[in-house]
């Protein structure tokens, strides 16, 4: 039995250029959310056509209520909902996933890209582990080698997928628009972009192989923030430490343990953010 999950970001999703296109609430959205789901049946066919027994799909933008249940592939099953202990890749921890695909991703705060950024859409400027800029992607990517799970799959635009060269050298990448500008792409039709993400996750499929699970690595992990009071926010959290006036920094023993920090720095700082300051 071959088991994939699926992480369904939003703003590397077909046609996603704008805020909001992915801001939960706007005509824009409503407009956009067949298109992420387009995207994401797409892998569901291409999975199963390479031999894959079962597909979950996590919901990991924002509201994490963004799919359509209704035009789902049904042969999948859908997690959708906030508040899971590892918010994008939730279900990876069980043990059973032999290959994880990144859709609708982008780039890391700091970077070129559509609508790049690291969790937060404004506010971070810059996300580190052991030195390296980390995406999105890549900080997934830590946590699930921690389970052995290989990343398989990355669609977005053409600068996600070459970041996604760093962290997963063998995945699949697929690529949806090309980077104009943070707000503008070069976008493919539904129709395409589909035939070439089916395409692509049947070739991912053969990499759905279970590694033995990475074991525990300390990791350092730095964020810069675009303001001051924010990194006073964030080192509220016990473990981090403000090490610069825009900059905290906190060691976690493993990744999983590392992403649910992160996850808690975000939070406070979304607090601490003001509507016309920031």
């Amino acid at each position: 039995m071959t088991k994939i999950l699926i992480s369904a970001d939003m703003e590397g999703a077909t046609g996603v250029t704008w805020p909001a296109d992915c801001l939960p609430g706007t005509p824009e959205w409503q407009r956009c959310r067949p298109l992420l789901t387009s995207d994401v049946n797409a892998a569901i066919a291409g999975f199963f056509a390479g031999g894959v027994d079962e597909v979950l799909v996590n919901e990991a933008h924002m509201t994490m209520r963004n799919l359509l249940l209704e035009r789902l592939d049904d042969r999948a099953q859908l997690l959708t909902g906030r508040h899971k202990d590892l918010s994008m890749v939730e279900g990876v921890q069980h043990g059973d996933v032999d290959g994880i695909a990144f859709v609708g991703y982008h780039t890391g705060a700091g970077d070129d890209g559509v609508l790049a950024h690291t969790y937060l859409g404004n506010s971070l400027t810059g996300v580190f582990v052991d030195g390296v800029r980390a995406s999105e992607g890549l900080l997934n990517s830590l946590v699930a080698a921690e389970y052995g799970t290989p990343v398989v799959l990355v669609t977005g635009d053409d600068l996600t997928c070459a970041d996604a060269r760093g962290y997963a050298p063998e995945a699949v990448g697929v690529a949806v628009k090309d980077h104009v500008s943070r707000y503008a792409a070069v976008c493919r039709t539904p129709t395409r972009t589909a035939a070439d993400i089916t395409e692509g996750a049947t070739r991912a499929a053969a990499l759905a192989v279970r590694h033995a699970p990475a074991g525990p690595t300390p990791r350092r992990v730095e964020i810069d923030f675009d303001a001051a009071q924010l990194a006073g926010a964030a080192a509220l959290v016990p473990g981090v430490e403000q090490t610069g006036e825009r900059r905290v920094a906190y060691t976690a023993s493993t990744m999983y343990e590392g992403i649910r920090c992160f996850k808690t720095v975000t939070t406070m700082v979304s607090a601490a953010v003001e509507e016309w300051y920031g």
